[in-house]
């Protein structure tokens, strides 16, 4: 009698478990990867690196073959957080005023923190650095990161060097211990167990500033790079010492990112998660190496509108009554994809109606072999100091020209080039005067998008001064519209520019303004030049001094001056201002009020 007690029992306890998996909504990870590209992975050939954990996702998983994201890393972030075109959700460019994610736009965290997840972000941001824009604002519970495009980027915490660095961690700066990519995987693994514990599922960002510049990395990563590139010296017969010493440290924060990745893979499998966990891998823009050594036979790197510069990787592994596996996906889609396709894998279905990106999982259970018949547009901001063809303007200020639009195996590019990839690969062929009628079908498809998004993305999105949530602030020269200064070596080697900020002030009231050539964890003075420096794993050049002896503020149509001294590290200015859109703009001036630069850092405080 006992024995069939415990039989029953058994089989109970068997079916409640059943039950329970079926019912419980699977984890989500998401995993995306900074200036890596197509071929920076050995399951995609690459000749010099070894990426064994990463290879294993490929081979256990889904991979897509046809995957495209933004030439750039921010609009690959906002419509990847959106399922929006980069030019509808606002965030088109890396600096320069415009990595603003739309504040009333719903992003995959809401969504999934509505439907009963607990949600966090590790590492890069780069949709905003302040109110509204904050990823703490924008449905994250959890936030660990760092402001702008990468770690030691101009608004980031004062010479941070990968290495021991201070981040902002649920909205306080903190100093966490170790090299950047190995804290925001700890980090992130230390969070998800403690989610366990509240039996609630979670939806987890990793975003790695790794492998962008400054190409800094644990020295023992670089070895086994530098002997593979020995065995092949003909891959870099054209390519300087300096250049190889760059490349030899980017493919060594790859294998450090792979090392994670395998971290990431043990804590799954050890937590008894991995069967009800979608992982995703992918990376933020084509290659900044690839065309230098390998680039899995395409054209172009990051920032280009050639296929090297927006086909990356996509990897995604499913518990197994989700998906097919595995298998290869060749079909053409787009980061914005993913938002859809998350949330559908996930039993979530109140998500905004009108997306740009579809749902790819009938493709990932075999219900469907192919999607409807698509075209993409890719279009973006483009850093002020570009030169580009398609204008003789500013390539920042968004244009229709900017585009290329992708069919098949069809890539009209600029409003003017067309290219076969199905019998010219790499591009070398413009063959739009033997296909009229291809052309005239993208041109009419890039004209009925722009006249969606034309009206609205001119519009710069604003920083919200004054509000509780956010007073007192840092805002930096990064959001200077259509200027280019992102970089803490640009704080030091000082470019002599100057830009507006496009401000909303919160509620009418007192505001300190505090104008800085330095941040203020630095403490150096207005005209203080500053030694090089050297850092874990490199050396930060030496800062500029300027002859600054007046500082002058603009704020709406009001304008006042100081004076400043030899002592002095900032300049502080005192307004009344009534609530609304506001444009301010900073000058430090030479001895006969000649305008030398902008303030790089403005702190705003409402009294």
């Amino acid at each position: 009698m006992k024995g069939i007690l415990l039989t029953v029992s058994l089989i109970l306890s068997a079916c409640a478990i059943e039950e329970k998996s079926e019912k419980t909504p699977p984890n989500v990870i998401i995993v995306m990867t900074d200036d890596q590209g197509y071929g920076e992975f050995s399951f995609n050939g690459n000749p010099i690196t070894n990426t064994p954990n990463i290879d294993r996702l490929a081979k256990e998983g889904v991979q897509f073959t046809d995957f495209h994201v933004a030439p750039m890393c921010t609009p690959t972030r906002g419509q990847l957080l959106t399922g929006l075109d980069a030019f509808r959700n606002g965030a088109i460019n890396v600096s320069s005023g415009r990595t603003l994610l739309r504040p009333e736009l719903e992003t995959i965290a809401d969504i999934f923190s509505r439907n009963g997840y607990a949600t966090g972000i590790f590492g890069k941001w780069h949709l905003g650095d302040n109110y509204p824009f904050r990823p703490e604002d924008r449905g994250f519970d959890e936030a660990l990161w760092f402001p702008s495009s990468h770690v030691n980027s101009l608004p980031d915490y004062w010479d941070n060097d990968y290495f021991d660095d201070t981040y902002i961690h649920n909205g306080e700066k903190e100093t966490f211990k170790g090299y950047c990519t190995d804290v925001f995987f700890d980090e992130s693994i230390k969070w998800m167990q403690e989610m366990i514990t509240t039996n609630k599922p979670f939806f987890t960002y990793v975003a790695l500033n790794a492998a962008h510049w400054p190409h800094f990395v644990p020295d023992y990563y670089r070895e086994p790079i530098r002997e593979a590139m020995n065995k092949q010296p003909e891959l870099f017969e054209n390519m300087d010492e300096a250049k190889r010493k760059e490349l030899t440290s980017f493919l060594a924060m790859g294998a450090n990112i792979d090392d994670n990745m395998g971290k990431l893979q043990k804590f799954l499998e050890e937590a008894s998660l991995d069967d009800n966990t979608i992982v995703v891998f992918l990376t933020d823009n084509g290659s900044t190496f690839g065309k230098d050594y390998f680039n899995a036979g395409m054209k172009g790197s990051k920032t280009t509108l050639w296929e090297g510069g927006h086909r990356v990787p996509l990897l995604m592994k499913t518990p197994e009554h989700l998906s097919e596996q595995p298998s290869k996906i060749d079909e053409l889609c787009h980061v914005q994809d993913l938002l859809p396709t998350l949330t559908s894998l996930s039993g979530i279905s109140d998500i905004p109606k009108k997306l740009d990106g579809v749902d790819l999982s009938p493709l990932l259970s075999g219900e469907k072999e192919r999607l409807e018949d698509r075209m993409l547009v890719i279009n973006y901001s483009r850093m002020p100091m570009f030169e580009v063809n398609y204008t003789t303007e500013n390539p920042a200020i968004p244009m229709k020209d900017g585009a290329g639009v992708l069919w098949k195996n069809w890539r009209f590019l600029e409003n003017r080039e067309l290219y076969d990839i199905s019998t010219d690969p790499y591009q070398d062929s413009n063959v739009a005067d033997e296909h009229p009628e291809i052309v005239a079908k993208m041109r009419d498809h890039l004209d009925t998008w722009w006249d969606g998004v034309k009206n609205d993305v001119h519009i710069p999105q604003r920083v919200i001064i004054g509000s509780e949530h956010e007073n007192p602030m840092l805002i930096s020269a990064c959001e200077w519209l259509d200027v280019f200064v992102d970089q803490q070596i640009q704080t030091r080697y000082g470019p002599q520019k100057n830009g507006i900020w496009h401000l909303a002030v919160s509620e009418a009231g007192e505001y300190e303004f505090e104008l800085r050539r330095w941040p203020k964890e630095s403490g150096f003075r207005l005209r203080e030049g500053i030694p090089e420096k050297k850092v874990t794993d490199g050396t930060f050049i030496k800062g500029v001094s300027f002859p600054i002896h007046s500082a002058q503020l603009k704020v709406g149509s009001e304008i006042k001056l100081i004076e400043v001294s030899e002592e002095d590290v900032s300049a502080n200015f005192t307004f009344n201002l009534e609530q609304g859109d506001i444009e301010i703009q900073s000058w430090f001036n030479d001895e006969n009020e000649e305008p030398i630069l902008g303030a790089y850092y403005m702190y705003v405080a409402k009294k």
